[in-house]
């Protein structure tokens, strides 16, 4: 059903909605003070919310954040000592604290770009030339249909 709307209130409709996307976001706290917030953290706190939301873990590390061994490793979804092996390879950087060895969470997250982009790269190229040479068109024979 189609309800004709006047002039008049499309344009206050159309006012309303103008402010609404230029209205600034503010955080409210339970004192009632209210500060606003950058566009750019309204839109991340946006994101984190919905991650949560739909039942998604998050973690928030600052660039600067010192992680031992262990916890890089399991960053990384690796073994400790697989993650030593990357740290003597110098593919992570690390420093000493005592006889400890430290790594910086942004050094840990860069590698973990750089892997995961090789991966993504790996598997699209393994794809194209599978397409190429037709092997998606083809049905697999198994051993049962073999007899």
């Amino acid at each position: 059903m189609n309800v004709p709307v006047s002039e008049q209130d499309q344009r206050e409709i159309l006012d309303l909605y103008a402010r609404i996307r230029s209205a600034e976001a503010k955080l409210v706290g339970p004192d009632g003070k209210t500060q606003l917030l950058p566009a750019n953290l309204y839109a991340f706190l946006c994101r984190l919310l919905g991650d949560l939301k739909s039942g998604k873990s998050v973690t928030i590390l600052q660039n600067n954040a010192e992680l031992t061994t262990v916890e890089a490793s399991k960053l990384l979804a690796v073994s400790r000592q697989f993650l030593i092996q990357l740290l003597e390879q110098g593919e992570i950087p690390f420093h000493m604290v005592g006889t400890h060895r430290r790594l910086y969470a942004r050094d840990v997250l860069g590698y973990k770009g750089r892997r995961d982009s090789a991966r993504r790269k790996t598997l699209d190229d393994l794809s194209r030339a599978e397409f190429t040479e037709g092997l998606y068109d083809r049905v697999p024979v198994h051993d049962s249909d073999a007899r």
